[in-house]
């Protein structure tokens, strides 16, 4: 068995899990997420934890088994406490400025961009050089981070770009003749 598997899932205060044939939901203060059930996977509620057990021992219903634990702990963990990705801008006259659901970005072309956010995704810019994006699921919160940060990623030589904050960039040396 998986040893990711082997961990019961806790169900804190304030979360309700239902594990139905086709689908797991998990709700709590931060919204509702969804999983799809898969049928590798044995998942049974006991006493407030959730257990995973794959249905025979096969090499991929064992690596399923920890995969769907990880899913619905990063589901419980979203709608309990949220995720969030910090980034920071870096450069001359880089700035960044959050208006409800929008995410304007002055990172050095003729234009401003614009980035619009998806539903149950919030951003907020603490400072002009700092953007944190916050929501219930995990996979979203990484996949807007890394959309941001792909319309200017760091460049090697003066390293600057919109970066993650704990991101470390190398400089390169400069070509000499």
């Amino acid at each position: 068995m998986s040893r990711v598997a082997k961990q019961a899932v806790a169900i804190p205060q304030g979360v309700e899990v239902s594990v139905q044939a086709d689908a797991i939901s998990v709700k709590g203060a931060l919204g509702a997420l969804e999983l799809p059930q898969n049928a590798l996977v044995k998942v049974e509620s006991v006493d407030g934890k959730l257990s995973f057990s794959p249905v025979d021992e096969s090499r991929e219903a064992n690596a399923m088994s920890g995969t769907i634990r990880q899913l619905v702990n990063n589901m419980v963990n979203g709608v309990s406490k949220g995720f969030e990705k910090k980034l920071s801008l870096i450069g001359v006259g880089y700035k960044a400025s959050a208006s409800g659901n929008k995410l304007n970005l002055a990172v050095g072309f003729s234009h401003p961009v614009n980035i619009e956010m998806p539903a149950g995704i919030t951003v907020a810019t603490p400072t002009p050089t700092e953007v944190v994006i916050k929501g219930a699921d995990r996979q979203r919160v990484g996949q807007i981070a890394s959309e941001v940060r792909a319309v200017r990623p760091p460049e090697p030589y003066k390293g600057k770009g919109i970066r993650y904050a704990d991101e470390k960039v190398v400089i390169k040396e400069t070509k000499k003749k």
